[in-house]
């Protein structure tokens, strides 16, 4: 096996076998993986920081077979963990991925997507955010979802909450709505989320279904209201997405989504990795709102 040595922030990381082709179709290698995850480190780890993260594991690569994994592995002293404790669920200990020298060790077992609960480890039933995770239905696609978010957020708007949008990196997108509130449940966030849906789905019965079953959603874009969940986690902002071509879980601003839909471009919504650093250099980090907006649903 060959290893590099390298310091990141003090820490010693051994990285392994660099050379591996994690997505053999396009020959982007372990090497290249690090790379990205290094440049983008200081917009991901805020989205990351504090949060009971699950590993989506690729060691041999996106074109064998993958594990999640929500327990921290083995791991050197300095990863930072926390014990996760849900009710009727048992004690877990999870890794925080709070600095660069974790990010970099937890990529480093071919971890290419990062998932995160919507509530921070040490309030783990408290949710920080709401999230519409939409799911189109063949022959629905993208274009759909894109229709649905801006009816969402029309929606949320007139009910005074503030939304913000991101491609899931493959075929969906996911609408935030943060809260940052002490007096947040995952009941209410639940509740309303599927009131929500079901409003759409009465009003939009041939775009929109909040049923779960794959025969209810076909050619219609599925509404998942119940990913808000203390147990549920959602890919981060600005994570890796392991399909056959490295894309990103990228955020969008809403006149960015509108003149996607309006011009039609659904391959607008997948985003590369270069092209992920090159827009962040450029736009900064569109969701950094979803981390502080304080917003409260209109009936708590």
């Amino acid at each position: 096996m060959n290893r590099k040595f390298v310091e990141v922030e003090g820490q010693r990381l051994s990285l392994s076998n660099l050379e591996k082709k994690l997505y053999p179709s396009c020959s982007f290698t372990k090497a290249h993986v690090l790379d990205y995850y290094r440049r983008i480190a200081d917009r991901l780890i805020p989205h990351l920081r504090d949060r009971a993260v699950t590993l989506k594991r690729y060691p041999d690569g996106v074109e064998e077979e993958f594990f999640f994994e929500k327990h921290c592995p083995p791991h050197p002293e300095w990863v930072q963990t926390a014990e996760i404790v849900l009710k009727g669920q048992k004690r877990m200990t999870a890794c925080l991925i709070n600095d660069q020298a974790t990010l970099l060790w937890v990529v480093n077992l071919a971890a290419l997507e990062l998932h995160v609960p919507l509530a921070g480890a040490a309030s783990p039933e408290t949710p920080d955010a709401m999230v519409f995770d939409l799911d189109p239905g063949e022959p629905a696609e993208l274009l759909a979802c894109a229709q649905v978010a801006l009816i969402l957020r029309e929606l949320l708007s007139r009910l005074g909450l503030k939304a913000f949008v991101k491609g899931s990196g493959r075929k969906g997108l996911h609408v935030y709505v943060p809260l940052n509130s002490a007096g947040a449940t995952f009941v209410d966030t639940k509740g309303f989320s599927r009131t929500v849906a079901l409003m759409l789905q009465k009003n939009y019965p041939e775009l929109v279904t909040e049923r779960m079953a794959k025969e209810e959603r076909r050619g219609k874009v599925f509404i998942n209201w119940a990913q808000n969940d203390a147990q549920k986690t959602m890919i981060c902002a600005y994570s890796l997405r392991g399909g056959e071509k490295p894309t990103v879980s990228f955020p969008m601003g809403w006149e960015e989504l509108e003149q996607l839909a309006r011009e039609r471009k659904p391959e607008g919504f997948w985003v590369s990795p270069e092209t992920a650093l090159e827009r962040v250099g450029k736009d900064g980090d569109l969701f950094h709102e979803v981390l502080a907006m304080k917003q409260r649903l209109p009936h708590m």
